[in-house]
């Protein structure tokens, strides 16, 4: 059983750095800030719940457990909320790209 869960761990451990690096690169690619907040946060919240869940499996405490619950808790709370705001931010301030949007519902207002 312990070496299942070290397996699936791994497993977890990989597909989360994976995720990261794809994140990583989003950032780096894209375009727009609208883009970038989004590459920033979707794949890098499932890759590091991922990564911690990838720990969660490898060290198996009681301690650490409810550490990794409060990381993957914040995360969670913290990556929509500071995309949002800074998502906020950058239309008010103008300098999103119009050419890239399909529908600008802010300004139908």
């Amino acid at each position: 059983m312990s070496t299942l869960l070290d397996w699936a761990g791994g497993i977890c451990l990989l597909t989360g750095a994976l995720l990261s690096l794809v994140a990583g690169i989003g950032v780096w690619r894209f375009p727009d800030v609208l883009d970038r907040i989004h590459a920033a946060t979707k794949p890098q919240v499932l890759g590091v719940l991922l990564l911690l869940l990838g720990v969660a499996l490898r060290l198996r405490t009681g301690a650490d457990l409810g550490m990794v619950l409060l990381v993957g808790v914040f995360q969670l709370a913290t990556a929509p909320v500071a995309a949002q705001m800074i998502g906020r931010a950058t239309y008010r301030s103008g300098r999103v790209r119009t050419d890239l949007l399909d529908r600008d519902e802010l300004a139908e207002m």
